[in-house]
Parts: structure tokens; sequence; C-alpha cells
């Protein structure tokens, strides 16, 4: 029997976890980090759904944290197998797990700082950076292309996803006795056309069955050509300059970062747009584009991305006294820095300091997950809590959607095309309820619609050649199927203390304010279970 089963990027875009068994082996593809609502945040301290002694190997199928971050805890839960990945891809995990641990201590050090003087009890990060840098020593680089045995029975190839430095989809044949091999493909996350640093995606025609990313499977986006990409960069980089304040960009510190730095530097240096201070305030992103720039013989633009490192107006920051002072300055200033999200990392510093400021900008070059601090704000919240305090946001918010890592509706449709026959199903992962369904209806017109599966999470499948057929599930959900891929209570908490707050200071006198407050207390004290 072979089975497959779904524990992460199932309705929600983060963390990418499925689990592949046969008789005589288990292995994982993919292991990511939960980002999102606070109740799927949760899923990262929770135990795994499954025995990590019992895996015997990991395929990974690009550095990303919502595919790897949970790496470290699954070898410090007992994982002891090889962790296969592009070589490149080892490169990039060498330094972004380390950092991941790095920032989840810091942020668990404040938060205890905190738990400390509400007399809470005090909480463990996830893991360690020490925990990170000792999980590196499983990894297994492995070539593009080329049959790699990853456990008995189960052979793995690696094709370009396009979509990120190292990123690949994996090809697995999967030995069934006498009959022939299972074909499965995972896709892992699939690169747009006209990337700027990569190839469009390969990999072979002709499978049993299909893991497909959705992220953007409900829209097509305008014209993704360089020409345009830049246009539009033009365009919102003159408006945030004529508006006087800082240009700030959370993007993610890998891939992005460095796409970014090289249109803009462009245009600073063909004239379209005048030259100004550039700040790169990650050190992760800094590690990141020395790692690009070595693997820059790969690159499509490798030696303008150089350049762009190398120009006089840009700078990048590693101290956090550094980082700090970005934020003293006044006048057109642009910053990029993590999290793309808006959820962790110095850009909440920055936000923090600018987003009441009139002259400020915003501008999203990536996707927000729900529940995320970025999709908040992009949303249109009049106010916003950042590490626990209040923010005004008088800033302009922008979006330019022309940078995504992922392909679109139309490109994922023809993705799947390339790859027909798919003779048993396909599963959709990777995106949220809006994004599978407008999938979903796309591929109808290519596959039956009884062949498409949307996984709940944990759910799990049988792979037959009749057909993949659903099993009962052995527990009860981890997360309510309603909490995956939305808002939650913990996003309807903060609106609603910042709309008390509100409505506390414009009430009219101070009678008004102690009625409001009373009125609201006997609301608490009625809704009280006996």
């Amino acid at each position: 029997m072979i089975s497959l089963a779904f524990h992460g990027a199932a309705r929600a875009v983060t963390g990418s976890c499925f689990l592949l068994e046969t008789e005589s082996s288990r292995i994982l593809i993919d292991c990511g980090l939960v980002q999102g609502s606070k109740s799927e945040r949760e899923l990262n301290y929770r135990d795994f759904p499954f025995d990590p002694k019992a895996l015997d190997a990991l395929v990974l199928t690009h550095a990303h944290i919502d595919h790897s971050g949970l790496i470290p805890k699954l070898v410090k839960s007992g994982f002891s197998g090889p962790i296969f990945a592009s070589a490149a891809t080892v490169d990039l995990c060498a330094f972004m797990l380390p950092d991941s641990g790095h920032i989840q201590e810091m942020e668990v050090e404040q938060l205890n700082r905190r738990n400390a003087r509400r007399g809470r009890s005090s909480v463990s990060p996830i893991y360690t950076a020490r925990d990170a840098t000792l999980a590196l020593a499983q990894f297994a680089p492995v070539d593009y292309e080329a049959w790699v045995n990853v456990a008995p029975g189960i052979r793995a190839r690696f094709w370009n996803a396009g979509h990120l430095l190292g990123s690949a989809s994996v090809e697995f044949a999967i030995e069934r006795g006498g009959k022939p091999p299972m074909k499965l493909l995972a896709s892992g996350d699939i690169g747009p056309e006209n990337k700027l640093l990569h190839p469009d995606p390969d990999a072979p025609a002709g499978f049993d069955y299909v893991i497909c990313e959705s992220t953007y499977g409900d829209r097509d986006r305008a014209d993704a050509s360089e020409k345009n990409r830049r246009a539009q960069l033009q365009d919102e980089v003159a408006q945030a300059m004529a508006a006087g304040g800082a240009l700030i960009i959370p993007s993610f510190a890998v891939e992005r970062t460095q796409e970014l730095l090289v249109d803009i530097a462009h245009l600073m240096n063909t004239g379209a747009v005048e030259r100004a201070p550039i700040f790169i305030d990650s050190p992760l992103a800094t590690r990141a584009s020395e790692t690009f720039a070595r693997h820059a013989g790969e690159l499509t633009h490798g030696q303008a991305l150089i350049d762009a490192m190398t120009a006089p107006n840009v700078r990048f920051t590693e101290s956090v006294e550094a980082s700090k002072a970005i934020d003293r300055l006044r006048g057109f200033h642009i910053i990029i820095s993590a999290s793309g999200m808006c959820d962790a990392g110095r850009v909440r510093h920055h936000l923090k300091a600018w987003l009441w400021r009139k002259d400020a900008t915003v501008l999203f070059v990536g996707y927000q997950a729900q529940g995320t601090l970025g999709r908040i704000l992009q949303e249109g919240a009049a106010r916003v809590r950042i590490m626990g305090e209040e923010v005004q946001v008088r800033a302009r918010m922008r979006t330019l959607d022309l940078y995504s890592g992922h392909a679109d509706r139309s490109g994922l449709a023809e993705w799947v095309s390339e790859r027909l026959p798919i003779r048993q199903g396909i599963f959709l992962t990777h995106g949220e309820d809006g994004a599978l369904e407008g999938l979903a209806e796309r591929l109808s017109q290519l596959l039956p619609s009884s062949q498409i599966h949307i996984p709940q999470l944990d759910a799990r499948y049988g792979l037959t050649d009749e057909g993949a057929q659903e099993t009962k599930p052995a527990r009860a959900p981890r997360v309510p199927h309603e909490a995956v891929g939305h808002a939650d209570w913990s996003n309807e908490m903060s609106r609603f203390i910042l709309d008390l707050n509100d409505a506390v200071e414009h009430a009219a006198d101070a009678r008004a304010k102690s009625a409001l407050l009373r009125k609201l207390r006997r609301a608490l004290e009625n809704d009280r279970p006996d």
C-alpha cells in the first residue's frame, strides 16, 4: 500500500510537509515552518503527527523557510536520516536555518520578559541556532536530473522549478514488486515566466500522481515582462520619492531582495529615477546575496546582481545599532527588510517608526498570508499592534504583484498540461480556498474533476491504480479546518483592542468613558459560564 499524507500547506500557503509511505519506507517531502494566524503558528510548537524516528529520509524542494523551517525540530525530535536537496539549497539552508533559530531565540527572550512582568510562565523556542547548525550535518546535495536512491524502493530526480536558487520539482519512482513503478511528481513552488534570475520551470511528462502548488491559482497577473515590471516599479519609486519619506519594502531575504536590488539599481543607473540610498537591512539577506553571487554563473542576470551589490549607494546593514540608525534618517531613502509578511525580523521596527507618517510608503511585493501583519496592512487597517504597541497607519500602502516567485493561474495550468498524461490524480496544495478552487476549476479542462483533490490538513490518501482513496483520520484535526488559511480569534482580539481604545478615546467625557467600560464589563460577566 502506498499512501500520501498532507501535514502542512493543506488549504493554507505555508508549512509544506507531505509524508509518503510504502510497505518498506517512509519519507518526508519538505518540513516547513507554519506562518499565518496564531492558531496555525501554534502547530510549530506541537509534536509532529508522525514519528520522526521512523522516517528514512527527507526530500527538500527548496530553502524557503515555509518549506525547510522545521527541519531542525525534526532532527531534534529524533530524525537521523539524510536530507536530500540541490547543492544551492544546501548552501542557502546553511545560514537560513541557523538564522531562523536565532530569530526564534530572540523573540522568545523578548516574550519571556513580557511574560515575567505579567506573571505568566516562560516559553521555549521551537529550536535554537545550535539545533539548526547540528541538523546541517544530515544534508546530502544532489544534482539536477540525476536519479538518486532516497529510501528502499524509492528513487528521486530533481528538476529546476524556476522559483528560487536551487528550487526543484521532485520526481519519484516507487517500486511495486512485479508491477511498473508508480510515478509521482511534487511540484515544490513553481516559478513564473520572465523570472529575473532563473529560467522557466522544467520537469518530464507522464505521471500517476502530481502534487501541485496553487498560491496564485485564482488570478492571472498583468504583463510581467521585464520592461513592464521595471516600468511599474519606476512609477512606485517615483511616487514614494515625491511623498518625501522612507520607502519600506517588506521582502523575503532570499531571492526577492536580490531581484528588487537589481531592478532598482537599473532604474537609478539609467536615470529613470534619481539615485538615492538603498539599505538592505537584513543579515540574512546579506548572506543570501553573497551566496547568490557565488552561484552567479547559474543565474540569468548574475553579473547584474554583483554590480548592484557593489553600487556606492547600496548599504548592507549587519548590526542592530546600524539598523536602528536608519530610522533616524529623514528624506527619501529605500529600506528593503525582512520578513516579507511583516511577522518577524527588522521590518517591524521600521514599520513602527514610519507607519504613522504621511510621507512614508510601504510597498508589498509578495504574497501576504491571512492573519499576518502584512495582510492586515495591505487590506487597509487604520491602526495595528506591533510588538504590543498600537500604531496609527498614515503611510501609503502600495502593492506591486510582479515580483512573486509563483506562477499565476495560467502558468500553473500550462505547467500541469506539460506534465500530461496524469493518469490517476492531482493534489492541489499551498493555497488558500479561493486559489485552490480557482485552479481546480481551470484544471477541470485538462483532467476529470474526480481526479482533482484538495486535501484538508492531515488528510491521508491511499494511492492506487484506480485513483486516490482518502482514508479515515486516526485522530482529531490538530487545528479546526475553519481556522486554517483564515484570520482567527487572535486577529479579532487585536482588532477589538484597537477598536476599544478608539471608542474610549472618542467618548464625550470621563463619565461616557466609564459608562462604556461598565457596559463592556457587564457583557463579559453575563457571558461567563455558571
